[in-house]
Parts: structure tokens; C-alpha cells; sequence
């Protein structure tokens, strides 16, 4: 008889092990956004006035426009606070380069509005031909108008050639081919598009004809 051969059996694998479960992180929760009060005066942020020009009309227009915020930067104690660690000197001396800035800064500004308010806008009829006339305007810069930008306005309100020329005395004035020396001075006192700020009073049409020969 054959002898009975006895088969190794495999060993069965061991089931592999589950993956542990993650706990999920929780979202970060979102950050409100910061909210920054910007002054009507200076347009800095409010903690940056004392870096202007303007500290005394920026703390009378925070007063007014929110107190709590006004104790918080500028009560006896938040300036305490402040400079506490300032000698008495040092203190003086900071209140008076400050004050120092902020007259310096209101003479700059006054003399600025004086002589904007005493310029003059002079807009001349100029005859080239018995038939044909350009009309030259003097002074806007000098209220801050943008002299290009006023250039291509009164073309396009025209339809005819605008641009920006030298005067003989350096300065820059508008050159609009046509008569429209009255429309210019309506489009001036209604503060059309980048004509804005300028006073009717300041305005002035003057007429310059062509000379005759031999004169």
C-alpha cells in the first residue's frame, strides 16, 4: 500500500487592522471684519491723526462724531497714559512742535484759498478771420482743474478741435476752435464734469479782434 503524504495547509491570513477614525478638526470660526473709522478731517484712520497737520480740528470733529472713541485717544487719562513716561520738557516741547505744525499747515492752506479765490478765469474771443474764431481759457489750474482732461470735455461738447497750448508768459491755457466763449462760461458756472469749484465772479470774457493791416 502508498503511503499516505501528508500536504502542509497554508496558514490562513489574520484580517488586517481597521483604520482608527479621525476626529475632524472644527473650522476656525471666521474673524469679523475690522471695522476702521476714518477722519472727516485729515482721512487718516483716527489712532493717526496726531501724525497730521490738522490734531486740533481732528479731536473737535471726533468729539462730535463719537465720544467714547474721542476719551479713548484723547481724555486727560489716555494722554496721561502717554506721556507719562515723557519728562516735563519733553512734554512741553512735543505741545509745542505741534502746535507749531498745525499753524504752519492753516497759514499754508489760507494762503492757498486767498489765491484761489482771487484768481481769475479769462476766457478770450479771439478773431483770426472775419468768419472764423478760437476761444482761449486762462486759469483753471489755478482751481485744479485738470487742463487736459477740461481740453478733451470741450471738444467732445463741441465737436471740434480742443488742446492744451504755451502762453507767452509760460503758463498753459485751452485752445477751442470756434466761438463758444458764452457756452464755455455756462459749462464754468454749472461745474460741468472736471469744472467744479470756481466761482461766477471769477470768470471774465474778454474780446480780441483781429488787427487791420498797416495798424
Amino acid at each position: 500500500m502508498g503511503r499516505k503524504q501528508n500536504r502542509a495547509q497554508s496558514p490562513t491570513p489574520a484580517p488586517a487592522p481597521e483604520p482608527e477614525a479621525v476626529e475632524a478638526e472644527p473650522a476656525p470660526e471666521a474673524r469679523p471684519p475690522l471695522e476702521v473709522l476714518y477722519c472727516s478731517v485729515c482721512s487718516f484712520p483716527i489712532e493717526y491723526c496726531e501724525f497730521g497737520s490738522s490734531l486740533t480740528r481732528c479731536k473737535e470733529w471726533l468729539k462730535e462724531a463719537n465720544e467714547d472713541l474721542f476719551n479713548k485717544y484723547y481724555s486727560d487719562e489716555a494722554l496721561q497714559a502717554k506721556l507719562g513716561t515723557l519728562s516735563l520738557e519733553a512734554q512741553a516741547k512735543l505741545e509745542q512742535d505741534t502746535a507749531k505744525k498745525e499753524a504752519k499747515a492753516e497759514a499754508k492752506a489760507d494762503a492757498a484759498l486767498k489765491k484761489k479765490l482771487a484768481s481769475q478765469i479769462i476766457i478770450r474771443r479771439i478773431e483770426r478771420t472775419k468768419r472764423k474764431h478760437v476761444t482761449a481759457i486762462q486759469g483753471l489750474e489755478a482751481f485744479g482743474v485738470d487742463l487736459k482732461k477740461a481740453a478733451k470735455q470741450f471738444a467732445s461738447k463741441f465737436a471740434t478741435g480742443a488742446s492744451v497750448t504755451k502762453t507767452p508768459t509760460g503758463g498753459e491755457e485751452i485752445v477751442v476752435q470756434g466761438d463758444v466763449a458764452e457756452e464755455v462760461q455756462e459749462m464754468i458756472e454749472e461745474g460741468v464734469g472736471v469744472l467744479k469749484g470756481i466761482p461766477a465772479d471769477n470768470i471774465e470774457i474778454t474780446e480780441e479782434k483781429k488787427k487791420k493791416s498797416g495798424e
